[in-house]
């Protein structure tokens, strides 16, 4: 359980969020909606008219939970980048926090709280809009939400962990033009990845948008079967929980002496 200095944090951040919300609801909520009108709705109705998706389900059905993950991934790696570094380097907030008894463990439980709390806020309302537009086909989509928050810890606790042992910020703009970007478009969100060529198979396969896509699919269109269910259960919390260790390594490292 987080302790008294984890959540402590977690109420810093959150008191500063209520300045911007409105803003950070744009990037978290409005865009992905507007990105699910357009591809679910326009160009889902052309999908529709040819062969369609395989299994005969509706492209605006097949998209809306992919994109619902898609959007917690995006979310919880913009919480978890600059914001750390900021922490670290510019605002030096993590320091302040060190020189009482909090560790470098409650600083990452702190953030990871308040990441989980970004997240499912988010995915709710984006689970509020893809019920709007008819696009479940099983009461298990609440599910997705879930999925979306353990999907998007998946991301944020890598991510806080390069973060913590970055000088300055180039990295994040290529890990979103060469990881975060291709993931988003080759990782089961818009087409099947069956689809990829062979090798492409194994590695969108092997990343965990892939598993939280198609879990939250699964939920939505009420195919899931138990032991797949598991399977990317465990795959996503297995890349929570390291990640979150080399995050904590990461910031005793960086910033005890």
């Amino acid at each position: 359980m987080p302790g008294p200095a984890a959540w402590s944090l977690f109420r810093q951040r959150l008191t500063a969020h209520r300045h911007y919300w409105r803003s950070s609801a744009i990037g978290s909520v409005l865009e992905p909606v507007l990105f699910l009108a357009a591809m679910g709705l326009v160009l889902g109705s052309l999908v529709d008219r040819g062969p369609g998706v395989p299994g005969g389900v509706g492209y605006l059905a097949f998209l809306a939970p992919g994109l619902l993950v898609a959007a917690a991934m995006q979310t919880a790696t913009g919480e978890s980048s600059y914001p750390v570094l900021g922490a670290i380097k510019w605002d030096r907030t993590y320091e302040a926090l060190l020189a009482t008894p909090a560790r470098p463990v409650d600083l990452v439980a702190g953030h990871l709280l308040y990441v989980a709390f970004r997240v499912t806020t988010s995915a709710a309302a984006f689970l509020l809009v893809l019920l709007a537009f008819g696009a479940a086909r099983s009461p298990l989509v609440v599910l997705t939400v879930p999925v979306a928050l353990l999907t998007g810890l998946a991301f944020a606790a890598p991510v806080t962990a390069l973060a913590a042992r970055l000088e300055e910020d180039a990295a994040f703009a290529a890990l979103q033009r060469f990881l975060l970007v291709p993931m988003f478009l080759f990782s089961g969100t818009f087409f099947p990845v069956e689809q990829l060529p062979a090798v492409l198979q194994g590695v969108a396969y092997a990343t965990p948008l892939w598993h939280g896509v198609t879990l939250a699919r699964d939920l939505a269109l009420g195919t899931a079967q138990a032991g797949p269910a598991l399977l990317h259960v465990g795959y996503l919390a297995l890349w929570a929980a390291a990640g979150a260790v080399f995050a904590a390594r990461a910031l005793t490292r960086r910033l005890v002496r």
